[in-house]
């Protein structure tokens, strides 16, 4: 089927993977990038004025629940992947904490035909590392791979048999697809906010940095043992970044995920802050303490771990940014007290905005965004995307980096608007978003 002909015109070209930064014309014709150059010629296409926008790879997120099947009263494929739309994502993960969870070839062909009918967006599932997530028996990794996984997790619930995380890394050799770990030792981390101050001046019990920590000192010696790939997901503290930091200089083959939220939100916000951490911008409404919507696991830490975090950004212990965009119903969110809400926030509209407030900010540039946010993931997972090469698939986003807009819930896509940044300003708005030259979200 031939798609229609789109001319992006005179946009700023974001395309770290060819060290391209220039005002200049994108073509895209059926379904690929056609040409890049100025003045390109419009005969046939429709013409998108991009000037004052970037035009850029479209983002890849490697770390995203969907919810379906078995949870579809929080998100749904087509709601989920309409969040990723309209935040700049082309390609998403699917994180396996389904129900059923994603443990075998007939949940990955099920999941298949659903996203078949559904998407929006690309989505590659991520399977269980044990059956059921029940940390009891590996999975068949070789059949999973080729049913289409592209990791392996049982996220949220932490594998404490070392025997199968071993078993897990080893087989990274064979299928060449990594262990994506939550790090977190259960036994430490009884709590629902950060341990430390903040918890204590509240009354609330508190997750240590040790329960993440120790759990990472442990992959990355099995990392280590095996030579198989981690990779760390949502990596919250400033001591875990300085472990994988060790380990990738001794040669452990691992690699790290952050969220914005823990660049840029510390355990203040679980009181009332809602300013944003080591950038100049607007501050948030009044908050009340113990929101619930700060809930998320791994916690919001302190100013410094966020600190240390950006460091580990900009110097490439940590390779990407993802979301964990985790939603929740209200009932499991300001409908309970904070200790038994549910953990998790919604992430894929609000990530980019987060970022380009660090751009601002001087702590990145956009083209270290748009590195760690599309080309580093598209290589790491040997994506298809990731670039705006001539013949390249047209995964595209079209953003105007200066848009000021309020965070509303009832505009968001998402079909769990549970974030603490409601009511809160952000800079950086999604204009159009690109799959395979089918315009999948455009204001």
């Amino acid at each position: 089927m031939q798609r229609e002909r789109v001319l992006l015109r005179g946009g700023r070209v974001v395309d770290p993977a060819n060290q391209v930064d220039r005002i200049t014309d994108v073509l895209i014709a059926d379904g690929r990038i056609a040409e890049i150059g100025p003045a390109l010629d419009s005969t046939g296409a429709r013409l998108v004025p991009a000037d004052g926008h970037v035009v850029a790879p479209g983002l890849i997120d490697v770390h995203v629940h969907l919810r379906e099947p078995g949870y579809e009263t929080k998100e749904t494929i087509a709601t989920g992947t309409a969040a990723a739309a309209a935040g700049g994502f082309t390609s998403i993960f699917c994180m396996p904490n389904t129900r059923p969870a994603l443990d075998s070839v007939a949940t990955l062909d099920d999941l298949r035909q659903r996203i078949a009918v559904s998407a929006l967006v690309r989505v590659f599932p991520i399977a269980a590392i044990t059956a059921g997530r029940l940390g009891q028996r590996a999975v068949d990794f070789s059949a999973l791979v080729e049913a289409g996984a592209v990791g392996f997790s049982d996220d949220g619930d932490t594998t404490a048999d070392c025997s199968i995380m071993r078993q897990a890394l080893a087989a990274t050799l064979d299928h060449g697809r990594p262990v994506m770990v939550h790090c977190e030792d259960k036994a430490l981390a009884p709590g629902s906010m950060h341990e430390g101050e903040v918890s204590r001046r509240l009354g609330l019990r508190g997750i240590p940095a040790a329960a993440e920590e120790i759990v990472i000192a442990r992959d990355l010696m099995l990392a280590r043992l095996t030579g198989g790939w981690l990779h760390i997901c949502h990596l919250s503290t400033g001591r875990g970044a300085e472990l994988v930091r060790r380990a990738k200089a001794d040669g452990v083959r691992v690699t790290a995920e952050v969220m914005p939220h823990h660049l840029l939100m510390s355990d203040q916000w679980v009181d009332t802050s809602r300013s944003l951490l080591n950038v100049d911008e607007p501050i948030g409404p009044t908050a009340t303490p113990r929101d619930p919507h700060t809930k998320v696991n791994p916690p919001l830490r302190t100013g410094e771990d966020t600190r240390q975090l950006i460091t580990a950004v900009v110097d490439g212990t940590i390779d990407l940014v993802a979301t964990d965009h985790a939603p929740h119903g209200a009932a499991e969110k300001t409908g309970s007290v904070y200790e038994d809400a549910a953990f998790g926030l919604s992430g894929l509209e609000l990530a980019l905005p987060l970022m380009l407030a660090l751009v601002r900010a001087r702590h990145l540039s956009l083209g270290d965004v748009i590195t760690r946010m599309s080309c580093v993931p598209a290589k790491l997972w040997s994506l298809a995307a990731g670039t705006l090469s001539p013949g390249a698939l047209a995964d595209v986003v079209v953003f105007d980096p200066d848009q000021p807009w309020i965070v509303d819930a009832a505009k968001l896509k998402t079909k769990s608007a549970n974030t603490p940044l409601i009511g809160m300003e952000l800079q950086g708005r999604v204009k159009h978003t690109f799959v395979g030259g089918v315009d999948r979200y455009g204001t």
